[in-house]
């Protein structure tokens, strides 16, 4: 059993999460998310804590964003669009059981802007790496994301989320190596 509540976006996510682990949820009932769920979201918080699980879209993050300011120190988890994908429908509840299990088992802990303080990773850093400013950008950044486990995003949320979960340059660097050895892998074949 998980001891944090999960938040979804729905019931086939809940259907979905439930079948991957033992585990209670808050539904937000889509991108339309009222004021009675953050409060719930609080106190499972304040009692519990909180695991915020999103689908890999807009409204996945709008929803993120949203509960992130109102309700500090939730820890997230990331499932990738590609295992979030059946046909042209984009969710968790088309998440396998194991693509759960994984990004629950890496989940992130937002420390919110108060601890923030000085970033580990500049703006400088995703240039070097090909984040920003760069024809594959978006690729990399993709890649990126899956490895360091933050999902995906454009270069400036990628920044932010470098800052919210306190990426390092020993975790940043060792995750550029690995995407880098991917991307020479795959150009060889």
């Amino acid at each position: 059993m998980i001891r944090e509540i999960i938040v979804v976006e729905g019931r086939d996510d809940t259907v979905a999460i439930r079948r991957a682990v033992e585990a209670e949820t808050i539904e937000t009932g889509g991108s339309a998310i009222n004021e009675q769920v953050l409060q719930r979201i609080a106190m499972a918080q304040e009692r519990r804590g909180v695991i915020v699980f999103t689908d890999p879209d807009h409204a996945g993050e709008r929803i993120r964003k949203i509960i992130a300011a109102r309700v500090p120190g939730c820890k997230h988890a990331f499932v990738s669009r590609e295992e979030a994908m059946r046909k042209a429908d984009i969710g968790v509840e088309n998440a396998s059981p194991e693509a759960i299990v994984k990004a629950l088992a890496n989940v992130r802990t937002d420390v919110g802007e108060d601890a923030l303080g000085e970033p580990d990773i500049t703006m400088d850093d995703l240039m070097a790496a090909g984040l920003l400013v760069h024809p594959q950008a978006a690729a990399r950044r993709l890649e990126m994301g899956k490895l360091l486990g933050i999902g995906y995003c454009n270069g400036k949320q990628f920044y932010k989320r470098c800052r919210m979960f306190r990426i390092g340059h020993e975790e940043f660097a060792k995750a550029y190596e690995q995407m880098t050895a991917l991307q020479e892998g795959g150009d060889k074949q």
